[in-house]
């Protein structure tokens, strides 16, 4: 990779992110279009891309970007207000510069004509003349032609503009402020030209303010009248372009010195405009020492209180305190926000090492407890901290809010919802709810597709929602918090509810079920995850393929998650998704089970109990144990796996790990408890991906392996067995 394309790389990378941003606020400027601050971040948003694009060669998208950061200009200063076919043409906007800025050098077809629309929307939102948009092949572009919602014209648009009867104030949309010192050759006079032309010639173009500046005239005796002495400091607001300004002084420019700034590129980031002494400073007129000197002989207003006698010169300390304290929070919250950029890969590799040392460490750990050599355990209790504390530290590099992937659903919700005729407005929770990196990249197709179903399935039309004395626009909630070891994402909507007596229907229709079986709401409901499975009337492009929440449940399970659903009729449906921090490394239970062992993921454990042959004996062959008074059922791990042989016997006394998996304690019952163990995470590989109750595998210390449970699926895989046994029975 060459220089220009590494860097050109960056620029994209730095690009995805703004118009992410811009995504977001754009959608949130549909919801309040007041928000001056959503505006001006919306501004130097542009404002970046627009620079940073020229600078990195990226021409086309500087080009547009200008065009979009004039119009929000006006926006910013109140002469236009946000409309919804101003929020239109943003967003499209905001996708024609991702497809520029990927296809930059090969444009793709259709891209110019796209992009001439979009400005002639915008042109004709700002009251201007509409300039028929021009393609490449040179053929006119119809705004109409783009694929997203139609423009509506000036006439139809009460919103878009100013008032028509102030036409200067509509005038004013494209006005921009310069500053100009213009100094003239002092012999400028004797070819026949007089400065007053120039200036007024400059003071017709807008509203003008112009100072002579004297300091230059010598005293009386010394003057020249063929001469000019002054020169001008002019301030004006004008639709003029600098090409324009520049040209007035066509003929003067060789022996003056004329110059001109753009006063709307001098401000800074946040939009504040330069103090006195920094625009003096920057004309020229002073230095900054200078500056430093005249304010170090003003009196501070601390001072000048107290000799007003307003406050106490102890108060005036306090409150001095305080400034400086906040101050320094400030500055080291700023700190803490320092961010690089790291290619994943580097990420991934990182982890990988982290990995292989936690499993080093282990062995060294375990080796030196063997021998209990005194000068071995200190260092090797030192390796095991430093390395605890470098996987945490790892791990966390690796997390990320999941708000990121929320604000994407904005735009979905937002488009959707408009092609399908319904109303919905989308609500974020938790979106500082922390996921890995890989996690958080793998549940984005998941979301799309519950997101589309609630969309499709679950709200009512408006019409609908107001006969059953709902609100016309319905609501989806997507919500993230943290459990124990766990991240739980739900997505709730208010709409009508599963059909629980129709997918019944579907279910013994498909012969998934028999009409004999006693379903509880949640297994029927769980139904709807099967591949296939869909009781809708019609196929659409949106959904009613039966695909899409087959594609959930694998797709989760891969991450070693669950998803479980409720719903009520008529008031919505809930889907919870339960995902893991982390794929990387876990904290788990190490037990065995004859010669093989096993981790129980630590999220799940709640205590350890004894299982004694006599209770056995007291349940009369059920798997139950009474545990202060609750009936609690068990899985052998030994049955379940299938690790019995002839030359193992099982122990008189067995122990049960209590695991509570969505409110309910199931016992999982071992022969031996080892002790916690950090597993570092290793795949099973093609062969054995789909072994049901298992999600994984990790070395331990002394080279050989243990199985990760998968808890969950091991019991829906138990009580699968336990309803095909009671079936033939």
């Amino acid at each position: 990779m060459d220089r220009e394309e590494k860097y050109a790389d960056a620029f994209r990378e730095e690009a995805a992110e703004l118009l992410s941003d811009m995504e977001e606020v754009i959608l949130s400027l549909e919801t309040d279009p007041r928000d001056q601050e959503l505006i001006n971040r919306l501004f130097r948003i542009m404002h970046t891309i627009k620079g940073s694009g020229a600078m990195f060669g990226f021409q086309k998208v500087a080009d547009f970007a200008h065009h979009l950061e004039t119009m929000l200009d006006l926006v910013r200063a109140g002469s236009m207000t946000v409309t919804p076919a101003l929020i239109s043409l943003l967003l499209q906007s905001r996708d024609h510069i991702q497809v520029m800025l990927y296809s930059h050098g090969s444009e793709p077809e259709g891209s110019a004509e796209q992009g001439s629309a979009i400005l002639a929307g915008l042109k004709t939102l700002q009251g201007q003349p509409l300039q028929p948009p021009v393609s490449s092949s040179g053929e006119p572009v119809h705004p109409g032609s783009i694929t997203a919602p139609a423009l509506v014209s000036p006439a139809e648009e009460p919103a878009v503009c100013l008032p028509q009867k102030d036409k200067a104030t509509s005038n004013q949309q494209s006005l921009s402020t310069y500053r100009l010192r213009i100094k003239l050759d002092p012999k400028v006079m004797l070819s026949g030209l007089d400065p007053l032309c120039l200036l007024r010639e400059l003071d017709s173009m807008g509203e003008c303010s112009i100072s002579a500046q004297t300091d230059q005239v010598p005293w009386l005796d010394e003057i020249n009248p063929e001469e000019c002495y002054f020169y001008w400091d002019a301030i004006i607001n004008t639709a003029a372009s600098r090409e324009d300004l520049e040209m007035v002084f066509l003929f003067v420019e060789d022996e003056s010195q004329i110059s001109i700034t753009r006063l709307t590129d001098e401000l800074d980031e946040n939009g504040e405009h330069k103090k006195l002494g920094e625009i003096l400073v920057e004309r020229g007129d002073i230095s900054k020492e200078d500056v430093r000197n005249i304010l170090a002989k003003q009196k501070r207003a601390g001072e000048l209180m107290v000799e007003a006698g307003l406050v106490t010169p102890g108060k005036i300390e306090s409150a001095l305190a305080e400034q400086k304290m906040v101050q320094q929070l400030r500055g080291s919250q700023q700190q803490n926000t320092d961010t690089i950029r790291v290619s994943t890969k580097k990420l991934d590799r990182l982890i990988n090492l982290v990995g292989e040392m936690v499993i080093t460490q282990a062995q060294l750990s375990q080796t030196s407890n063997r021998y209990q050599d005194t000068d071995l355990l200190t260092p090797v209790e030192n390796i095991e901290r430093l390395t605890n504390e470098l996987r945490d530290c790892a791990l966390n590099i690796r997390m990320f809010p999941i708000e990121g992937t929320f604000s994407k659903f904005r735009r979905l919700v937002h488009d959707l919802s408009a092609s399908l005729g319904k109303e919905a407005e989308l609500i974020t929770e938790g979106g500082e709810t922390e996921l890995d990196k890989t996690v958080i990249e793998r549940i984005h197709d998941p979301l799309i597709h519950l997101i589309r179903n609630s969309l499709d399935h679950g709200l009512e039309s408006p019409e609908e929602r107001l006969k059953a004395g709902k609100p016309a626009c319905g609501t989806i909630r997507l919500s993230a918090g943290q459990s124990g070891g766990e991240v739980i994402i739900t997505i709730e909507d208010d709409g009508a509810g599963l059909d629980r007596e129709r997918i019944r229907a579907k279910g013994i229709e498909q012969g998934l079920i028999s009409e004999s079986e006693n379903l509880t709401d949640q297994q029927v409901f769980n139904l709807i995850f099967l591949p296939g499975f869909s009781t809708a009337s019609k196929i659409t492009d949106v959904s009613g393929r039966g695909v899409g929440m087959d594609v959930v449940r694998r797709e989760i399970s891969k991450l070693r998650g669950s998803v479980d659903i409720n719903s009520q009729r008529g008031r919505g449906t809930k889907t919870s998704i339960h995902l893991p921090l982390t794929l990387a490394i876990i904290e788990g239970l190490l037990v065995a089970v004859g010669s093989s062992h096993y981790v129980v993921p630590l999220t799940f454990v709640q205590e350890c109990v004894e299982l004694t042959s006599q209770e056995v004996n007291r349940a009369h062959g059920r798997h139950v144990i009474h545990l202060r008074g609750e009936i609690i059922p068990y899985i052998r791990l030994r049955e379940v796996f299938g690790t019995c042989r002839g030359e193992e016997s099982m122990p008189p006394i067995e122990y049960v790990v209590v695991a509570m998996v969505e409110g309910k304690r199931v016992g999982l019952v071992t022969d031996t408890i080892i002790g916690d163990y950090q597993a570092v995470i290793k795949s099973l590989g093609r062969i054995y991906e789909h072994t049901e109750g298992i999600s994984g595998a990790t070395i331990l210390g002394d080279g050989t392996i243990a199985l990760i449970v998968d808890v969950r699926q091991l019991i829906e895989c138990a009580y699968r067995q336990e309803r095909e046994v009671l079936a033939e029975t």
